[in-house]
């Protein structure tokens, strides 16, 4: 099975939909995807990602399922007590990164700035969402891996968040997820694939094919849009 996640295009926060440089952005990656193949379309339930998911269908003649655990991360002080950054987890590890600090902790829960944030709950909450979809769709979580229960041929496509689909690809792939969220910070619209290959009954592990993708926005003209 090959797994595509699309973050959602530029958005209005407040209004929870895209603006008009998202879907100008989102009609791109459509027209990106045309030739992958797609089967299936998923989508987190926030509007700003359901409208993504929509240009995408409408390109291809599918209808969108909505999955309420890809919705985005919370994040902010779980009791009260003032955390840097609210608890943001981009400036947190920003930060982290200019102190020199290791963002590769396996217990990065235990770590003071995410001890008290209720991103723990957040990222606990997509994962434990993830995966029984992903057993679905025939890949159950055994370990640090996944067993085949059926091999899909399947391409499926995950629109969603940059901190929901951190923590996928951090829970796929086994690393710290303050990790993923330094490295990749995906840019609106950008491309991920994943796949997931096996006989049915063994053991597999993830392969990254494709990483924060976003080529298909290079010719949209913003200072058109917005005039700046």
């Amino acid at each position: 099975m090959r797994l595509i996640f699309v973050r959602h295009g530029h958005p209005n926060y407040e209004k929870d939909c895209l603006t008009e440089l998202g879907h100008l952005q989102a009609e791109a990656a459509a027209e990106r995807l045309c030739n992958e193949g797609i089967d299936r379309i998923f989508t987190s339930s926030s509007g700003r990602a359901v409208e993504t998911a929509q240009h995408i269908g409408a390109k291809l003649g599918l209808s969108c399922h909505q999955c309420d655990f890809m919705r985005e991360l919370n994040w902010g002080s779980a009791n009260g007590e003032e955390i840097p950054f609210f608890g943001q987890p981009w400036a947190t590890t920003n930060a982290m990164v200019s102190r020199g600090e290791d963002v590769m902790l396996p217990d990065w829960m235990e770590h003071p700035v995410f001890q008290n944030n209720v991103i723990i709950e957040s990222v606990q909450r997509v994962i434990g969402g993830f995966d029984p979809w992903l057993a679905e769709l025939g890949y159950v979580r055994e370990g640090n891996y996944y067993r085949v229960k059926e091999n899909n041929s399947q391409t499926v496509v995950m629109a969603s968040h940059g901190g929901a689909s951190s923590a996928v690809l951090s829970h796929l792939f086994n690393l710290p997820f303050p990790f993923v969220c330094k490295t990749i910070q995906p840019k609106f619209t950008a491309i991920s694939v994943v796949t997931l290959e096996g006989d049915e009954g063994a053991l597999i592990c993830p392969a990254m094919e494709l990483l924060n993708d976003a080529r298909h926005t290079n010719g949209i003209d913003v200072q058109n849009i917005y005039g700046k």
